[in-house]
């Protein structure tokens, strides 16, 4: 029998803890007279019924709770944010058919915010917990490698630095290398196994050190044993960020172009900011800015208040990009780029461009679902052909939607164009952005844009 098998104890302590939180807040805001339905008809016994079983929906659903030792901070932040979001949108709707009283308009919202925080609160803490116990010895799995070679050396380097994940490595099987953490050869390992068998949790297998009939032997007989076989393949000389195993019946395909908004659960994440942020900016800011920008225009100079131009969108679909008009009207708008003291800027225009309050109407292009607030920004289509011949994986900015505002800039890469290597560099972070997107970088990059507005930015003009 193994040992050290506490995962589904915690998984267990996580769920026990997220449902104490929930019906804790919810208990305490009943008892404070401060619950979000009118429980006059004593109906708050079924309101807190319904979000504890929307929240057992969404654990068989989503599966929040995979215990993963090695998982990132961010990750496990996303996937807090995520469920909470979903047991927001299922709350709403049971709210609706079941006809409950809203005493507070943005009760729901408010609640789950604060079920959220609390939440964050208690699964980090746990997280932090769990990776002192860990690198103080204990809940460790023992582990060793098949195969003796660079990324069994780096793989052995990994589990000595990150004590905090409690893997204990143990040692080698190679039929070649010699050493004194080798264990025998390959052949050798089920006979250590039933010698040591409590000394084993984990085998890793590198490839190409291990030849495939041995693999295959090896995982028949540590599955036998109740023993995780991970196997391990060197892609360390190509620059692919995201991989992805996919299945096609049973054939193992490893997808080497997998990025984080492939995933469905990022995409209603970041589709759901999208739509929230911007009906809120387009209610309560445009309702008053967008016809004050548009007497200035009118006043200004003649021709529409809304510059519409084909852009370059997801998957390389064109769309039409609305800008406030900050030029006359004139025939080399969808194909020169602004430069510095041109001549076809007007003096609102200008204005409107070292505020960046020229691109507020894009917010409409998200509503409708062609761009997102953050993302890399769009180029006219002239510029989309030209550089996409120049610049290697230029149109590969195109896998996700454009945006408002992005990555580049944020550090300061926005206006005009200058050079080629200009634009290469705006594509390597709209590239790295692509590759590490996550809810909190965008955040970061709203935030930054925001304060680049309110200081002024050279490079707007």
């Amino acid at each position: 029998m193994q040992h050290h098998r506490y995962s589904k104890y915690l998984r267990i302590l996580t769920f026990l803890g997220d449902i104490l939180a929930l019906n804790g807040l919810v208990l305490t805001l009943y008892l404070t007279g401060h619950f979000i339905i009118d429980t006059s008809e004593n109906s708050w016994f079924l309101f807190l019924a319904v979000l504890n079983l929307s929240w057992l929906a969404i654990v068989f659903y989503a599966n929040p709770y995979k215990s993963n030792r090695v998982n990132s901070l961010l990750k496990l932040s996303s996937s807090i944010v995520y469920s909470v979001g979903q047991h927001l949108l299922i709350t709403c709707t049971a709210i609706y058919l079941l006809d409950f009283v809203i005493v507070h308009k943005w009760g729901p919202l408010v609640v789950h915010f604060a079920f959220l925080i609390i939440v964050l609160f208690w699964r980090l803490s746990l997280y932090y917990s769990l990776s002192i116990y860990r690198a103080r010895g204990y809940n460790y799995r023992n582990v060793v490698i098949i195969g003796f070679g660079s990324i069994a050396k780096q793989l052995e380097v990994f589990f000595a630095v990150h004590p905090e994940y409690g893997y204990r490595f143990v040692g080698y099987f190679d039929d070649h290398a010699n050493g004194k953490k080798k264990l025998g050869d390959i052949n050798e390992l089920e006979e250590y196994i039933e010698t040591n068998k409590l000394l084993v949790d984990e085998v890793y297998c590198c490839l190409p050190y291990v030849k495939y009939g041995q693999i295959k032997k090896i995982i028949d007989y540590c599955e036998n044993q109740l023993i995780k076989v991970k196997v391990i393949t060197d892609f360390r000389a190509f620059s692919f960020k995201g991989l992805e195993l996919e299945r096609y019946d049973h054939i193992p395909v490893l997808n080497v172009s997998s990025i984080p908004l492939d995933d469905r659960q990022n995409q209603i994440v970041k589709r759901g900011f999208d739509i929230m942020f911007s009906s809120l900016f387009l209610l309560f800011i445009a309702s008053w800015l967008f016809p004050l920008i548009a007497i200035l225009i009118k006043l200004d100079s003649k021709g529409p208040v809304f510059f519409r131009q084909k852009r370059t969108g997801k998957d390389n679909n064109d769309f039409l990009c609305l800008k406030f008009r900050t030029m006359y009207v004139n025939n080399e708008a969808d194909s020169k780029q602004a430069t510095k003291s041109d001549s076809r800027i007007t003096k609102v225009g200008a204005f409107l461009r070292r505020t960046s309050l020229d691109e507020l109407p894009q917010f409409i292009n998200v509503l409708q679902g062609a761009m997102s607030v953050v993302g890399p920004r769009p180029h006219m289509l002239k510029h989309t052909e030209e550089y996409s011949r120049l610049i290697t994986k230029f149109m590969a900015r195109h896998n996700v939607k454009p945006g408002i505002t992005g990555l580049a800039q944020s550090k300061g890469y926005r206006g005009e164009t200058q050079n080629l290597i200009e634009m290469k560099n705006r594509v390597k972070l709209d590239r790295f952005y692509i590759e590490n997107w996550s809810f909190l970088l965008d955040l970061k990059i709203i935030i930054a844009t925001v304060i680049s507005m309110a200081k002024g930015d050279q490079n707007a003009y």
